[in-house]
């Protein structure tokens, strides 16, 4: 059988076919708008996502034998808030997870509700990213509009509830709202009271790899499909990336230098942060992660090469590095350049070169911005060995990750092998995998992970190179709090 993973990403849906074997068939996307009605919001029209959908579905099942597709499974931009009325209709458009408007919110929520309040509620803190705060938001703004909410969704079970007619939600996605008490698997009360919400205007919650519906007729006579197909849950982008490239089960870790960058580390047992830097969300596979998310990785390289640089070619201005000179680059890059979310939860800080000279070359500015990123990743992985985690390999992905020169500095200023997978194709693979667990093509999401992918190489560090990273890494940490004075200043500027 056939099994489809739909992707909802911020500028684009990428949708997959797989076959029941894990053999990937064929690829297609579809962009739309972003639209940015003031400095430092991020909005989108959820009926283009739906639109394009259908677009890539169409396309995406043109030569294939449509009887033979048997489910279909999401990964998705997480923490977005959708809303809609009694009619099913969208109140306004949804505000994306990097709209930056509820720094308000997000004091209030930290400060007067209190951390420590947060954290046992759901497992977690307040980011300005996340769906709780925007609520508020809407609620002290536009309060004609919040008095209308029926449904509050995330982007990718819009999708769903276009498709199958299913009013729900999975545990990953619901993790990373606020209003989802993460260590019950259950929406937060206490949550919901201070955000003025009842749980009827909210979906049920399912796990990632659970059936929770099957296509409605018109959507199925469109498509040329089976009314039978199944619909499974899905997950968060970041979650069923995990399950994409075999982060499952106790111990599993990766990570992602995509435009944002992740550290994703996989649990059997609930775990929360009390030190704050790392979300505590439900994992697809039926377990826990712990995460790191920096909001600018890859990102950066794209800004300083095409940017700054004006050069297309990013692999060729990354071959005028010396790596006989890795390790011992005098220039820092702290790489925060849309703030930063984990560990430090600062919208104020800002991306700064430091250590700069006469002698400064292009080539050592290009490097401290790969090395920046990295350590910037690192910071996560610190985080949590303070929990105890204990961590002896990872795998990485992301379009950063196609940079061997990336993927050696982050092998070592980590200290980690680092495994290279056979095929990586995001959080689209991990989707079409939970579509075919919820069919029963696998038994679980870790077999699935088991037989479906496979490591291509492993990049292990150089124990001279690891050191001399090590001591980089130290120097790296006393910038950010040596400048955050600074920063906080600048955003107030800004403000």
């Amino acid at each position: 059988m056939k099994y489809i993973g739909i992707d909802l990403g911020t500028s684009a849906v990428k949708l997959l076919r797989m076959d029941g074997d894990g053999t990937i068939e064929k690829i297609v996307s579809r962009q739309y708008p972003i639209f940015y009605p003031r400095p430092g919001w991020s909005e989108q029209n959820p009926q283009d996502w739906f639109a394009a959908v259908v677009a890539g579905l169409k396309e995406l099942l043109a030569d294939c034998d449509k009887s033979k597709v048997a489910g279909i499974s999401f990964g998705g931009q997480m923490h977005g808030l959708v809303v809609l009325d009694e009619k099913d209709a969208v109140i306004r458009p949804a505000i994306l997870w990097n709209d930056g408007r509820t720094g308000e919110e997000c004091r209030y929520l930290n400060e007067e509700i209190g951390r420590e309040r947060l954290l046992t509620a759901t497992g977690n803190i307040a980011f300005a990213g996340f769906t709780a705060p925007k609520l508020l938001w809407m609620y002290r703004h536009e309060r004609e509009l919040f008095a209308r909410i029926k449904k509050v969704m995330l982007p990718k079970d819009y999708l769903a509830y276009r498709l199958c007619g299913v009013f729900c939600s999975d545990v990953s996605d619901a993790s990373g709202t606020l209003l989802y008490d993460v260590a019950h698997r259950c929406w937060s009360q206490e949550m919901l009271e201070l955000c003025h919400l009842k749980e009827a205007q909210m979906g049920r919650v399912y796990e990632s790899d659970q059936t929770v519906g099957t296509l409605l007729p018109a959507v199925a006579a469109e498509l040329g499909l089976s009314p039978a197909v199944r619909v499974a849950a899905g997950a968060g982008d970041n979650a069923a990336a995990a399950v994409g490239t075999g982060t499952v089960g106790e111990g599993a870790c990766n990570l992602s230098l995509g435009t944002s960058g992740t550290v994703f580390l996989s649990s059997s047992a609930f775990r929360a942060d009390p030190f704050y830097a790392l979300h505590a969300f439900a994992h697809a596979d039926g377990g826990y992660h712990l995460m790191g998310c920096m909001l600018s990785a890859a990102s950066c390289s794209g800004w300083w090469i095409r940017d700054i640089l004006k050069n297309t070619d990013l692999s060729a201005e990354q071959a005028l590095v010396d790596e006989t000179r890795l390790g011992e680059n005098p220039v820092y890059f702290l790489p925060y350049l849309m703030g930063e979310r984990s560990p430090h939860n600062d919208p104020n800080a800002r991306g700064t070169f430091v250590g700069m000279t006469m002698d400064t070359t292009r080539s050592d500015l290009t490097q401290a911005v790969l090395e920046g990123v990295s350590f910037g990743l690192r910071d996560s992985l610190e985080a949590a060995k303070r929990l105890g985690v204990a961590v002896t390999r990872a795998r990485i992905c992301g379009g950063g990750a196609k940079s061997a020169l990336w993927k050696k500095i982050v092998a070592n200023s980590f200290n980690l092998p680092l495994e290279v997978l056979q095929v990586e194709e995001g959080p689209a693979l991990g989707a079409a995998m939970l579509a075919a667990v919820s069919c029963g093509e696998y038994g679980s999401v870790e077999e699935a992970a088991r037989r479906i992918v496979q490591v291509k190489e492993t990049i292990c560090p150089d124990p001279s190179l690891a050191e001399k990273y090590e001591q980089r890494y130290r120097e790296f940490t006393k910038l950010y709090p040596a400048l955050k004075p600074v920063y906080a200043v600048l955003g107030h500027e800004k403000r």
